[in-house]
């Protein structure tokens, strides 16, 4: 009877459906940015869709995402339920601060979206359009302040670009650099700087609102559903698109790193994911794999050679 009575127990135990992984995101950065919507929105994605049980975003800001990558790595090592967002400002960021912790010391797992670059400046402002911009930027580069993201994130080196292709020396500008999409965004709507630079997504709000002017973008060509001239047509040769990736921690089994990536697919190629893509702006830049382990470094060895030309990088 016993026997039988164990049996039925292991019989039952097999028959019930396997429990979802539950996971825990690390957004390197303060609510309101690009990466807290990256992991808001994933964190979304996995538990809508059954993917994942539940899911804990946790907001780790400071430092250009490298304070929350080294309590991230330190803490995580084996762990095959924790993940954290990073991306193009992570890159620039582990260089300018010379972070002793790199994204080689984590899992990368896949670059998962692309955003080009917003200018956007108050409503109430005088300058209408990049060409006024340029302008001041010109006459005085240090009297035109610039709200954006971390130093040597991706909004900054927007800058630098900017400035270098204006003729302006790119040293001379003045970023103010905030750890959330929050922090500056208040700036720019107190009129406490001349102009925000930034992910589409984290201005559309305002813009549709009509208390932020959108006077450029950083596309190559203009963007369907977002109404503004690109950096070129104001005259300067610049495109910039920052991406965001998710990685798993340091330490993982070959069949650990599989389970992440194979929840990470079901996630980019779910109809929840493309409409959060649509409704932010996102453009799907889905890169997996040694693929994307062979872009990183390509994109690692560019930024660092970008950092160097605009004088953030020795």
């Amino acid at each position: 009877m016993k026997h039988f009575f164990l049996a039925s127990l292991i019989a039952g135990a097999m028959a019930l459906p396997a429990f979802a992984a539950d996971y825990s995101i690390i957004a390197p950065a303060g609510p309101g940015g690009g990466w807290d919507q990256t992991a808001r929105s994933l964190q979304t994605v996995l538990q809508d869709e059954k993917i994942a049980g539940s899911v804990q975003v946790v907001n780790v800001p400071g430092a250009g995402g490298t304070i929350g990558l080294a309590q991230f790595a330190s803490q995580n090592s084996g762990n095959p339920n924790a993940l954290i967002v990073g991306g193009y400002v992570m890159v620039g960021a582990i260089l300018t601060n010379q972070s002793p912790v790199t994204l080689k010391d984590v899992t990368p797992i896949a670059r998962l979206t692309g955003e080009y670059e917003a200018i956007v400046v108050p409503a109430s402002s005088p300058i209408q359009n990049m060409q006024d911009l340029v302008t001041a930027l010109k006459a005085d580069p240090g009297a035109v302040s610039w709200a954006g993201g971390s130093a040597g994130g991706t909004d900054h080196i927007a800058v630098g670009l900017i400035a270098k292709a204006a003729g302006v020396d790119p040293t001379k500008i003045n970023y103010i650099a905030y750890s959330g999409g929050g922090e500056a965004l208040a700036a720019i709507l107190g009129n406490q700087v001349t102009a925000g630079i930034s992910g589409y997504g984290e201005f559309e709000a305002q813009v549709k609102a009509g208390t932020l002017r959108l006077i450029a973008i950083s596309s190559a060509e203009r963007v369907e559903g977002i109404d503004a001239p690109t950096i070129k047509e104001g005259g300067l040769d610049v495109v910039v698109e920052n991406w965001r990736m998710v990685a798993a921690a340091p330490g993982l089994s070959a069949e650990q790193v599989a389970a992440v990536n194979a929840d990470i697919e079901k996630v980019v190629n779910s109809d929840a994911w493309k409409g959060i893509l649509k409704t932010k702006g996102w453009q799907n830049t889905y890169l997996a794999g040694d693929a994307f382990n062979a872009q990183l470094d390509k994109d690692i060895a560019s930024t660092a050679s970008i950092l160097k030309d605009i004088g953030l990088v020795k």
